[in-house]
């Protein structure tokens, strides 16, 4: 074989592989670049599910505050209800001893008259104490109806 054969493989072979070099270095930056596109992507999601979390965050203790305040009202409103019933049970218990020394009151001015049935329930005058009247049967009292059973 000739020398010159022998140089033209040496280039031929060395050209092949400067060239597989060069194609080698151009996938590389094809794919690093590729690379940085969806590394670039994943931080433009990451920014937007970051945001989307602190909406949640910020609705979420919103919605606490929320039901925190709508507790305290509800706590509001009853400690108002059970002031305002202890009132009336004070309010009930002074018109109760009030009524009670009223009877003793009666009591002395006209002995056994508290004691005297219809008396003290009659408001009208007319001998029953709910204004029905004679004749009209009373809750408690029979029409003669049929009763079911």
């Amino acid at each position: 074989m000739d020398t010159w054969v022998i140089v033209l493989i040496v280039v031929v072979v060395v050209a092949l592989l400067v060239a597989l070099a060069l194609a080698m270095a151009k996938r590389n930056r094809i794919n690093g670049a590729r690379k940085r596109e969806q590394a670039r992507e994943h931080l433009r999601e990451a920014q937007l599910r970051g945001v989307q979390a602190e909406k949640e965050q910020a609705l979420a203790e919103e919605q606490a505050a929320r039901a925190r305040r709508e507790r305290a009202e509800v706590e509001e409103r009853t400690r108002l209800a059970e002031q305002e019933a202890r009132e009336r049970a004070a309010t009930a218990k002074e018109h109760a001893s009030a009524a009670e020394q009223l009877r003793a009151k009666a009591e002395k001015l006209a002995p056994g008259l508290a004691d005297q049935p219809g008396r003290r329930a009659d408001r009208d005058g007319d001998g029953h104490p709910d204004g029905r009247g004679p004749g009209v049967p009373g809750p408690d009292q029979s029409t003669g109806g049929a009763t079911r059973r």
